[in-house]
Order: C-alpha cells, then sequence, then structure tokens
C-alpha cells in the first residue's frame, strides 16, 4: 500500500523452544495421528493436503507480497505500514484486528481455503506459529514491499528478496522439524502466490515520483519486469514448481489515486492504470517465455490477471451486490490507511463497498475476485 516511510525491519521469530524439546520423527507421527483422529469425526471439514481435479496433490500454500496479502508480518514493527488495531479486523471472525489490511479475511486466506488447505494463511513472523502451520504454508508478504529495491527501502519494510530470505529460513526450520524428505515433498507439492508491483508503481513512479526522474514509463515497466522475472527464477530455483504469479490491480481506480489525481467524478485515473496495464502485458509475455523454459524441468508457472477481475466489480457494481466503487469505507485519501487511520471509526456496512480504506478492497471484493482468479488460472498449476 502507499506509505511515506517507516522506523524499523522486519523482526524474525524464534522457533528454538520447538527444536529443544521434540524431534523430528515424533513430529511428524504426531501430525499423521492427528490429521487421521480428526478426519473420523462426523462431518469434520479437514484442511491439509488437498487433491486438485487433475489428481495433484497440494500440500501447502505459499504468499510473497506487500500489504495486499500481509496477514500480519509486519505487526511487531513500528511502521506505517501496519493494521493490527481498529478499525482493521471489524469484520473478521471475533472483530480482531490482525494485521490484515482489510475488514476481514486477505486473498492469501481465501486462496487457502478455498483449495482446502485450511481456514487462514499464517504470517511467517508470527510469534504463535505451530508445527501444522508451517507443513501448509504461510505467508511472508510485508505491507510496503516491492519488486523494486528502492520500494522497500523507503518504506523501511522487507524487499522481494528479503521475503526470499525468510523462505530459505524456513526451509531450514522446516528441515529441522520434520526431516530433509517431508520438506522437499511439502515444497514441490505446495502452491507459490506473489502479489507485488502496486507499492513500485504507485509510491516511486506517482505519489513519490523518485524514479519519474529517471525513467520514463515504459523503461520503468521494463525494469520492474526485469526484476519480477528474476525473483521468479529464484524462487523456482529454491524449490517452488507451481508459481501464480498476479499483477497489479487497476491503480487508478483505488480511491486515495483518485482523490490524490483529481478524477473527476470519482471516475479511475487514466494514467495510473496505463502504468498497470502496460506492467501487467509485459510481465505476462515474460512469463509466458519463462514457464516454456522451466516447463521441461516439471515446473509450471501461470500469469493472474486481478486487474480486469477488479475492474469488472468496479464497472458492474450492481450485479455484484456493491453500491460504493469510487470511495473507502474509511476514507478516500493517501492518509485514509494503514496506522493514519487507527481506532477511527469506518462505515458499518462494509458490504457495500468494494475499496475499504484509501488503497485495499473490502474483505467481500476480494472473495470474488479470488473465485474468479481460481477459475480463470489453478488450471495452468495443476
Amino acid at each position: 500500500m502507499p506509505i511515506m516511510a517507516s522506523l524499523t525491519t522486519c523482526l524474525l521469530g524464534s522457533y528454538a523452544s520447538w527444536r529443544q524439546f521434540i524431534r523430528p520423527p515424533l513430529l511428524h507421527l504426531v501430525v499423521v495421528v492427528a490429521a487421521a483422529a480428526a478426519s473420523s469425526l462426523p462431518g469434520a471439514v479437514v484442511y491439509g493436503a488437498a487433491t486438485s481435479a487433475g489428481g495433484q496433490k497440494i500440500s501447502a500454500i505459499f504468499m510473497f507480497g506487500d500489504s495486499i496479502v500481509d496477514p500480519g508480518n509486519n505487526n511487531n514493527r513500528l511502521t506505517e505500514a501496519r493494521a493490527n488495531f481498529p478499525p482493521y479486523g471489524q469484520d473478521f471472525p471475533g472483530g480482531v484486528a490482525t494485521g490484515r489490511f482489510s475488514n476481514g479475511l486477505v486473498p492469501g486466506d481465501f486462496l487457502a481455503s478455498k483449495l482446502g488447505i485450511k481456514e487462514l494463511l499464517p504470517p511467517y513472523l508470527s510469534d504463535d506459529l505451530e508445527l501444522e502451520d508451517l507443513l501448509t504454508g504461510v505467508a511472508f508478504a510485508c505491507g510496503g514491499s516491492g519488486y523494486d529495491p528502492l520500494t522497500s527501502k523507503l518504506a523501511t519494510t522487507l524487499s522481494s528478496t528479503n521475503q526470499l530470505e525468510l523462505f530459505a529460513d524456513y526451509k531450514e526450520k522446516l528441515r529441522a522439524l520434520v526431516g530433509e524428505e517431508e520438506m522437499e515433498r511439502v515444497i514441490s507439492e505446495g502452491v507459490f502466490f506473489t502479489v507485488m508491483g502496486a507499492n513500485d508503481i504507485v509510491n516511486n513512479y506517482f505519489t513519490l515520483p523518485l524514479r519519474r526522474h529517471e525513467y520514463d514509463l515504459p523503461s520503468y515497466v521494463e525494469f520492474l519486469v526485469s526484476s519480477a522475472i528474476n525473483f521468479t527464477k529464484t524462487l523456482n530455483d529454491m524449490g517452488a514448481k507451481r508459481i501464480g504469479f498476479v499483477g497489479v490491480p487497476p491503480l487508478g481506480c483505488c480511491p486515495s489515486q483518485i482523490t490524490l489525481a483529481g478524477s473527476p467524478s470519482g471516475q479511475c485515473e487514466p494514467l495510473r492504470n496505463q502504468a498497470s496495464r502496460l506492467f501487467n502485458t509485459r510481465i505476462s509475455q515474460e512469463l509466458e517465455l519463462l514457464n516454456a523454459e522451466q516447463s521441461i524441468s516439471g515446473s509450471k508457472i501461470a500469469y493472474f490477471d486481478i486487474y480486469y477481475n477488479l475492474l469488472d466489480l468496479i464497472q458492474n457494481p450492481a450485479l455484484y451486490g456493491f453500491k460504493d466503487v469510487s470511495d473507502g469505507c474509511c476514507g478516500s485519501t493517501v492518509l485514509n490507511a494503514a496506522v493514519f487511520i487507527a481506532y477511527h471509526s469506518c462505515c458499518p456496512n462494509a458490504i457495500d463497498y468494494i475499496f475499504w480504506d484509501g488503497f485495499h478492497p473490502t474483505e467481500k471484493a476480494y472473495n470474488i475476485v479470488v473465485d474468479k482468479l481460481i477459475q480463470q488460472n489453478m488450471k495452468y498449476l495443476m
């Protein structure tokens, strides 16, 4: 999400207590026995390793990205890019503000649930992760992140490269807990998603036009695409066999960008949307080439189009039960998001809004878009 500056870096959690008291074979046995017991309960909904329509197993879901998919990795840091306070989470179970930049669930949660893995996708930097969380997937995403290294420096948050380092740390922890063979199975059967690029375009090219002094728009997009492809290649080299690359949304339709650009009558700002389309077009072309190269080794890389799926809600709100398309439930400026609205009141009827704050969609909008993305694209990863 668009932010100004942050104060500290993400803090890694510690799992030393697990290693001190439980040996990997015993941990694996506990998980197997618990899963078997749960599956025998009448009417039980068992999450865990799911099987696709094509017969391929999905062991876990992993998420890289920015505030759109950050479920709370910034909670232990002094930074504007946090959401672990009201009004965030007002429609989350129990009304808890977990660090998700929404009134409720975010895309990673819906993907994990709809693909049969688990109900919520937790942050890797959570203080209370359990073994089951590691076995079925976590989110490494941090609010304020991007493919451009400058983006994370301005936000003092984790860059895309730092998130890959967290993934390497995760692999070491899982190996120590369950052994090499089980770690490799979880990774090879997992589905990986990356959702970044919005902060790069909005912050560095429009809100704080630092990159605009160095690049014209097509040149900056090429720089971002190159960085994103390098990220995807590295993720693949680290063992990710199935990668869903989510493009950027129609940034000119975010309430904060409509307000900032002074667009008339609440209409989407065209230049920001042009930047979104240009990035999505170029990255989808490069991903198609990369997928062809990596398919020889059994890898599958698919582009997920969030742009037109979200734009469909904005252009046809009545079809989906929305009443407000250009305002945020919590406000419509750059300062109507994250810590700037801490403990402020928002509209009680978030179900009528596509956008929750000045930048992030509501739980309802996320739910609809994720349904569309799964229906359109998961077949390419299975």
